[in-house]
């Protein structure tokens, strides 16, 4: 089944921000393209609106004159549903309501042909309840465009339950003719993104809510050492806390209230108190004019340490061997392996975040993980109340000799980054698991969906099959609530390997 003809009209129903957006990327991909709205007056005005963004477009020289003026000439606002009669395709974007969607796509399964594709750009309802309420529910497909939608590339493809093959190819060719970049998706809450995407969020405001970082410190550790591009308290800002939060508590109660996506108690406290972000002036931050951002912790200045001895592989921290070498520090080499840590001339020891604490051993410090650590410019450290302070100030000095500014974070297992890539990872295989998507799919939806530098996959890979499993079963121990029990899937990926590289 290939995509649409260009020639055929296609329409949108709502014309908000996302409507008006899905109408300009048909519109400029050459289609026709109709605007309805149920109140009077909002389809004339979106496609004012539209032709404005088309002038922009070519002020910047990414339309011509003549592209923008044909353009125009294809967009019709209509007055009623039965101007849509002879459209191949009417997508939805209207309010986030299962009864409201449903009655829409009734009338407008009276109105349109039987080969008319018909879908819904919900982001946190069920294609499958949906597409329910239609006489053909083959026909009927979720296309999920991210917003802005003229600018973000990804498109997630939603087959519900009784999703015909050939309309969710159809429907899939059509996003990629468009220019999107489409993935296929099974009808699962929260689809791909807006389901392996919650330990982002969640992560970051577990440990805010442990009292073991500030959302300044937090933010820079994610942006700073995990190479993510905001931070999780600026990005939810950014969304906005209601938005964010209503997300998050509709995927908790389509799981059935699954323990893996509790919703965050302090941002329901932020919600109800009106701090919705920067569309209301104040979120984690304050966005008032001549407010002061504040600043993450950062260490004073330490002496490093003259040597460190190196016990075992430190796996994805290996790099900072060499690292070491070149700042000056001798690096030791135990014959024995007595695990993964590197061992301080005072006696201390420096482990990479495994999902322990430090309060259980005597004399540890913790390093957070990190996308690079030749390029990440901060390091998160942890420590508990016992570590030695000749200890402590000799990892910090470590760490500053290698270029890093350093923040000293309370004794969490896993740290920030460390714990928040373990628990994407297994989101990612157990998605991946049940059909959700494919391992490329997912990747590529993480990748332009939520701009994480890598997709869950390609961290695992780099990390290695055991790394997010074991980490993941320290915490476990340590939080036997289910949150962070790992999913059959990856216990399945890291056993699978080990059993391989035992037989002989």
């Amino acid at each position: 089944m290939t995509a649409l003809d260009l020639s055929s009209p296609v329409a949108v129903v709502g014309t908000g921000t996302m409507g008006q957006g899905i109408a300009q990327v048909a519109l400029v991909a050459g289609h026709p393209v109709r605007l309805y709205d149920a109140v009077p007056g909002r389809a004339e005005a979106a496609a004012e609106a539209i032709g404005a963004r088309l002038d922009r477009l070519v002020a910047k020289d990414r339309l011509t004159a003549a592209e923008r003026d044909a353009a125009r000439d294809r967009l019709t606002p209509a007055a009623e549903l039965a101007d849509l009669a002879d459209c191949a395709l009417v997508v939805e974007a209207v309010l986030e309501r299962l009864d409201v969607k449903q009655q829409l796509f009734r009338e407008l399964e009276e109105v349109v042909a039987d080969d008319c594709l018909l879908a819904t750009n919900t982001s946190s309802l069920s294609v499958t309840a949906i597409g329910g309420a239609l006489g053909n529910p083959g026909r009927f497909v979720g296309l999920h465009f991210f917003n802005p939608a003229p600018l973000l590339p990804l498109v997630e493809v939603v087959s519900g339950f009784a999703t015909d093959v050939t309309s969710a190819t159809r429907a899939y060719e059509t996003a990629r003719v468009w220019g999107k970049t489409p993935v296929a998706c099974a009808d699962t809450p929260g689809f791909i993104v807006n389901r392996i995407a919650r330990p982002f969020y969640a992560e970051a405001f577990a440990v805010y809510e442990a009292q073991a970082a500030d959302p300044a410190t937090i933010d820079a550790v994610l942006r700073e050492c995990g190479g993510f591009r905001m931070g999780a308290f600026e990005l939810t800002d950014l969304i906005g806390q209601d938005v964010n939060e209503s997300v998050t508590h509709s995927v908790w109660q389509s799981f059935f209230q699954d323990v893996r996506f509790t919703p965050s108690l302090a941002q329901r406290r932020l919600v109800e108190s009106g701090r919705h972000g920067r569309k209301s002036g104040h979120g984690w931050y304050d966005y008032a004019e001549g407010a002061e951002r504040p600043e993450p912790h950062t260490a004073d200045k330490e002496r490093p340490p003259a040597f460190v001895t190196v016990e075992g592989d430190l796996g994805p921290a290996a790099e900072l061997l060499p690292m070491l070498r070149e700042a000056g520090i001798q690096v030791r080499e135990d014959d024995e392996d007595n695990g993964t840590r590197l061992v301080l001339p005072g006696g201390g020891q420096l482990a990479l975040a495994d999902g322990q604490t430090s309060v259980e051993f005597r004399d540890v410090v913790y390093f957070d993980l990190a996308l690079d650590y030749r390029k990440a410019t901060r390091i998160a450290l942890s420590a508990s109340q016992d570590t030695s302070s000749q200890t402590l100030a000799e990892v910090i000095g470590l760490f500053q000799a290698l270029g890093k500014d350093v923040s000293v974070i309370g004794d969490v297992p896993g740290m920030i980054v460390a714990r928040t890539v373990a628990r994407i990872v297994d989101l990612a295989h157990d998605a991946v698991a049940k059909g959700v998507a494919t391992e490329e799919d997912v990747d590529t939806a993480m990748l332009l969906g939520v701009n994480h530098p890598l997709g869950p996959f390609e961290w695992s890979r780099r990390l290695g099959r055991g790394w997010a499993y074991d980490l993941l079963d320290d915490l476990h121990l340590r939080d036997p609530s289910g949150r962070y029990a790992p999913s059959l899937a990856l216990y399945r990926h890291a056993y699978a390997t080990d059993k391989r590289e035992s037989t002989p």
